[in-house]
């Protein structure tokens, strides 16, 4: 092999390892910052497809109805604690600031936050739907329970 074609095949692979250097380190990057859907069913039993259950620590997003007479408001400060249910399960869901004008009992809402140990999550952002009549796919699945756990399994 000559010196041309050696000196090539350096850069070539040289090029090819930092690609795939960088790509690595972008995945690790975005892996940190995925947050993934969840219904309150599937933070006590796990994803449908995989049984996988979400671990404390984990970013994710949860949706479901706020259960009547779950919501708790802090006279002092703008804490709100509530209950995030579906056919499945309910979740406890703690926030910190001013709650969006559609928010209400009874009615759908996705949060944004961290789950804590005990199946709790610290909201860092709670979206009310805009239409009374709108239910994300998601929930409406969630609200028919799975064969075998029944409605009221918790």
């Amino acid at each position: 092999m000559n010196l041309r074609r050696k000196n090539r095949l350096w850069i070539a692979c040289g090029l090819l390892t930092g690609l795939g250097v960088t790509l690595a380190l972008l995945l690790y990057a975005l892996r940190a910052n995925i947050d993934l859907f969840y219904t309150p069913g599937e933070i006590l039993y796990g994803k449908r497809e995989t049984n996988l259950l979400p671990q404390p620590g984990q970013r994710l997003r949860v949706g479901g109805l706020v259960q009547p007479g779950s919501v708790s408001r802090s006279p002092s400060t703008l804490a709100v604690t509530f209950r995030l249910y579906d056919g499945e399960g309910e979740v406890q869901v703690s926030y910190q600031g001013i709650l969006p004008d559609l928010f209400r009992e009874g009615q759908g809402v996705v949060v944004q936050g961290e789950l804590l140990p005990g199946n709790r999550v610290a909201a860092k952002e709670v979206l009310a739907k805009h239409d009374e009549n709108y239910t994300p796919p998601e929930v409406k699945n969630a609200m028919q329970p799975r064969a075998g756990r029944g409605e009221n399994a918790l």
